[in-house]
């Protein structure tokens, strides 16, 4: 159960700390004209952040590691809501000052997620279960199972909506150059890499499945085709994520969008810089990726066993 901050104040005795700590407090104090309860809520949690941050350079920090700090406030801390959203404000304000000081030329703690967007982190598999739903679609009981292998290679590979992946053309996707364009939203064309896995799996089912399904149409020029011959239908694609979740035992509103939060988290917590994610996923604005900014258990004890001198 999350609590108040009630925790012993750290020792200033950090490099950074000894370095940043009073030129802070007095900015906060001559510049943003704070009172004095505040900066001094301001500065233990900045103390903290010190603590936290060890020997590693403050203004060389990654918007990941900000965020696996965002994450130790309330698991390792087990800090109450509103004590993290303070931690972050004071977090935010420190590396705003580190801007003005002309340190940072940027401040990437202004992209972390406050704890009252936190409910509306998407769901997403893990990559366990992504492996799981890849394998569902059988020879021995799906007619196109590899037509739908590529449709969850594609989807997870790219991080598309299924009304993109619907819309896929033979002419957009190039697989010796491993990648493809997908048109996005308001027509906007993005170019996403391919993974080798998806690759072959696309390749297969081009040279085999595909030739049978463009048989019954019109010469289609879609990627991905329906029993039919026609493009697959965006409302076809959720069904076939659904049946195929459903086989593996994955929750009932898993969905193609699943898929896309998966790939922008997997990549995140893979290290990933949080803009290249968000042309990948074509997003207009970076608010709309910071989202994907929470990082996962695994990502928290790689980190651990990294940096921890007793791990």
């Amino acid at each position: 159960m999350p609590r108040a901050d009630r925790s012993p104040l750290p020792a200033a005795d950090t490099p950074a700390a000894r370095r940043w700590l009073r030129p802070f407090e007095q900015y906060l104090r001559a510049e943003c004209h704070l009172s004095e309860n505040t900066v001094a809520a301001y500065s233990r949690d900045l103390r903290r952040f010190f603590h936290w941050a060890g020997t590693r350079a403050v203004e060389r920090l990654t918007i990941q590691e900000l965020g696996d700090y965002a994450a130790y406030l309330a698991t390792e801390c087990q800090l109450a809501p509103s004590s993290v959203a303070r931690g972050l404000v004071a977090l935010k304000m420190f590396y705003r000052f580190l801007q003005l000081e002309g340190v940072v030329g940027e401040n990437m703690a202004q992209l972390l997620v406050t704890p009252k967007l936190w409910h509306r982190i998407p769901q997403v598999l893990s990559p366990q279960q992504i492996e799981q739903l890849f394998a569902a679609p059988r020879p021995e009981q799906d007619r196109w199972w590899q037509r739908d292998r590529a449709l969850l290679h594609l989807l997870y590979a790219t991080g598309c909506r299924a009304s993109e992946a619907s819309s896929l053309r033979l002419n957009d996707l190039h697989l010796q150059e491993r990648f493809c364009l997908c048109q996005g939203k308001g027509g906007k064309q993005r170019v996403v890499p391919l993974s080798e896995q998806a690759m072959e799996q696309l390749d297969q089912y081009l040279q085999g499945q595909r030739r049978q399904l463009a048989a019954r149409g019109d010469n289609p020029p879609w990627v991905l085709l329906s029993a039919r011959g026609n493009a697959l239908s965006r409302e076809r694609i959720w069904e076939l994520v659904k049946h195929y979740a459903l086989r593996i035992g994955a929750p009932e509103d898993v969905s193609p969008h699943t898929l896309r939060h998966s790939f922008a988290t997997h990549l995140l917590a893979g290290g990933a810089d949080l803009r290249q994610v968000q042309e990948m996923l074509g997003h207009a604005r970076i608010t709309t990726t910071q989202i994907y900014t929470h990082v996962d258990p695994t990502r928290l004890l790689e980190v651990h066993r990294r940096f921890h001198p007793r791990a």
